[in-house]
């Protein structure tokens, strides 16, 4: 298995990895080795108690190689940010142009988007739990792209309200709390744990269908 297969015990099925891996577009190899280390240290340390020196240790290479590829340990987390939110994003996107009724594709929404942040908990713990440390000059792209996974998922729960499958009288509100619970995955879900990412997909699709009022896939 390659370094951009697995990230500390993130793993991902052969199938999965052009569609899902986050550092597969990243070149050169210096380039995304260095993304992997940064990952693994922010999220091991957090990003403020982290090198530099940290990050090019972790890949095998000397500080001095790291500024050839980033000029700050920002710019670092900022493309881990952008290229985290835009997969997950991409995976609501899916669900909402999907075929089907409502539910099914807030079905296929969750299951989809929670076995993303479980399969790959360390670098969403990161993405999604370290916003604030980016500079006032950064967070707005990032919090830009977290409004439209909020549309995505808002989208679907107003079909599903306007077909008569869910009774939800609050919808912004309900987006939200579907969101957290699928974001906050990342926070506890451990690879060695008894459930698969498939499972807990599984799972919390079946807890926001009932959220929503609406009857469980059988």
């Amino acid at each position: 298995m390659t370094q951009d297969e697995r990230v500390d015990g993130e793993v991902v099925e052969d199938d999965e990895v052009t569609d899902e891996m986050p550092w597969a577009d990243v070149t050169p190899d210096a380039a995304r080795r260095l993304l992997v280390a940064a990952v693994e240290a922010f999220a091991e340390r957090g990003y403020h108690a982290t090198t530099t020196r940290d990050i090019a240790s972790r890949a095998g290479m000397s500080p001095a190689a790291l500024y050839i590829h980033y000029k700050t340990k920002e710019e670092l987390l900022l493309k881990i940010s952008r290229i985290g939110h835009d997969k997950a994003l991409a995976i609501l996107r899916r669900a909402v142009a999907s075929e089907g009724t409502a539910a099914e594709r807030l079905a296929e929404a969750v299951r989809s988007f929670v076995r993303w942040h479980a399969g790959h908990h360390m670098t969403a713990r990161v993405v999604q739990y370290e916003l604030d440390s980016l500079g006032e000059e950064n967070r707005p792209a990032i919090v830009a792209l977290r409004r439209e996974s909020d549309a995505a998922v808002r989208q679907i729960i107003n079909d599903g309200v306007k077909s008569g499958e869910f009774d939800v009288p609050d919808v912004p509100g309900t987006t939200v709390a579907v969101l957290s619970l699928c974001i906050d995955v990342a926070r506890w879900f451990n690879a060695e744990g008894k459930r698969t990412p498939d499972e807990v997909g599984a799972l919390y699709a079946d807890l926001v269908l009932r959220m929503v009022g609406a009857a469980p896939a059988a």
